[in-house]
């Protein structure tokens, strides 16, 4: 259907996405769902950034890191979508070698990126309910700064040899990507060269972000609720565990999609690759369309802010 271009060369201008195989006569439908995630997304993460940057009420360490994953989401999501978009809506299959890498640095670096925001989040909300008197002097506007500075040096850092490493092999089979965007191991497993490098290497550092982003979380949701349960009345147990609501849900939707997609894709050659696909998309619109929504809902300050701000423009 796209021509498999069999034809010997080191160094392909383009490749060629094939968007979901299996399901190409499904592609207007399934760009349905996946256009409006997108759309959710942008306006949900354009207007959280909005409320946060004009309201002085929260312009706090939670709300500052908040924006961070924001604009995170924001650049995951454009990453993406708009090339998807065209594989599904006008048959843009091809995409340029160095467009392609480019693509596929962005997706894993700001994921890292992203992991690294909810790490920051919770000891954002370690500090607040287990040292609450010195919250504001401990995370301070300077801190704040320099921990969203270290979750994006850490995931641009680990996140650079990726496409240097699939950019050095040579591609002499096909050019074609059964996937509808540059994820690292569907374009590397092209190449006509032992890729035990890149495959180790992606294991290792996938390892290394989750068991430590993990751990921390973990390390910081124990304390946490060791300081709930310490707390004389259950009113204020609830009312201390709600401010930390938000922030579990946010890791739910990360960590899972991403696991999930992860394992199957690595361990489980019996599950069909359209499914591998899709749960890769998943994890990729799912978190940047649900954050920003679940942080309105949940947080009350964010919630009287945007009810405010409708409330004006319509009077």
């Amino acid at each position: 259907m796209f021509g498999f271009n069999s034809t010997k060369f080191s160094n392909p201008s383009t490749f060629i996405l094939m968007g979901v195989p299996g399901l190409e006569d499904l592609h207007i439908w399934i760009s349905i769902p996946f256009s409006l995630m997108y759309v959710v997304a942008l306006l949900g993460n354009i207007l959280t950034i909005f409320i946060i940057k004009t309201k002085p009420v929260l312009h706090e360490p939670m709300f500052y890191f908040l924006s961070m994953l924001a604009v995170t989401d924001l650049i995951l999501s454009t990453s993406t979508l708009p090339k998807m978009l065209g594989i599904f809506w006008f048959s843009s299959h091809k995409i340029d070698f160095h467009a392609c890498l480019t693509q596929m640095f962005f997706i894993h670096a700001f994921s890292a990126v992203e992991s690294g925001l909810l790490v920051a989040m919770a000891l954002d909300r370690y500090v607040a309910i287990c040292n609450p008197l010195r919250h504001t002097s401990i995370l301070t506007n300077s801190v704040v700064i320099q921990v969203g500075a270290v979750a994006l040096l850490r995931g641009l850092v680990l996140m650079t040899p990726h496409p240097f490493l699939v950019g050095m092999w040579p591609y002499c089979r096909t050019n074609v990507v059964p996937h509808t965007y540059c994820e690292h191991m569907a374009v590397v497993k092209l190449a006509c060269a032992d890729i035990t490098i890149n495959s180790l290497y992606s294991l290792a550092v996938i390892m290394f972000i989750v068991g430590t982003d993990v751990t921390c979380i973990s390390l910081s949701y124990v304390h946490i609720f060791r300081a709930v349960f310490n707390l004389p009345s259950k009113d204020a147990r609830l009312k201390t565990l709600s401010t930390c609501g938000s922030h579990v849900c946010v890791i739910l939707t990360f960590y899972i999609p991403a696991l999930f997609s992860f394992l199957t894709h690595r361990f489980s050659a019996q599950i069909p690759r359209h499914i591998h696909i899709l749960l890769a998309n998943m994890y990729l619109l799912v978190p940047p369309m649900l954050n920003p929504i679940i942080y309105g809902v949940r947080t009350k300050q964010i919630r009287d802010c945007v009810l405010q701000l409708f409330n004006t423009k319509v009077n």
